[in-house]
């Protein structure tokens, strides 16, 4: 089963490489952070704020691909968590079929803000982090 998360904050420090993003159960109380880059974390926030660069960064130009190739991003799902890494999943429609992309959970929702992709955690890795 998968839980419904909303992105609650991204948390930029900038004494340190490691930044932190705070996913909140959508219908209910469970909070938990995931550790990630400065890169990411700047992606995110960026996208929130409605910042457009002038040219196409990296998660830009992937979600351009995706797009141009008549895929649309359904979902991100966080479905596991190993030796204290998440991992991820983008999932894409493309001609009626569904395509699970692994991905990092903070590419995935650095990819997902532009539209809204609704984000998903596996029961059990919320079970394990709340």
């Amino acid at each position: 089963m998968e839980i419904e998360m909303e992105l609650s904050r991204v948390i930029i420090q900038e004494n340190t490489e490691q930044q932190i993003i705070v996913l909140k159960e959508r219908y209910g109380d469970r909070t938990f952070p995931i550790v990630i880059g400065i890169m990411e974390a700047l992606a995110i926030e960026r996208r929130l704020k409605g910042i457009m660069p002038i040219r196409p960064l990296t998660h830009d130009l992937l979600f351009n691909v995706i797009t141009e190739m008549d895929g649309q991003i359904e979902r991100i799902v966080i479905n596991d968590l190993r030796d204290q890494t998440f991992y991820a999943q983008l999932i894409i429609s493309k001609n009626g079929k569904l395509l699970e992309i692994d991905s990092r959970p903070s590419d995935a929702i650095a990819l997902g803000i532009v539209n809204k992709t609704p984000i998903y955690v596996a029961e059990h890795v919320l079970d394990a982090v709340c």
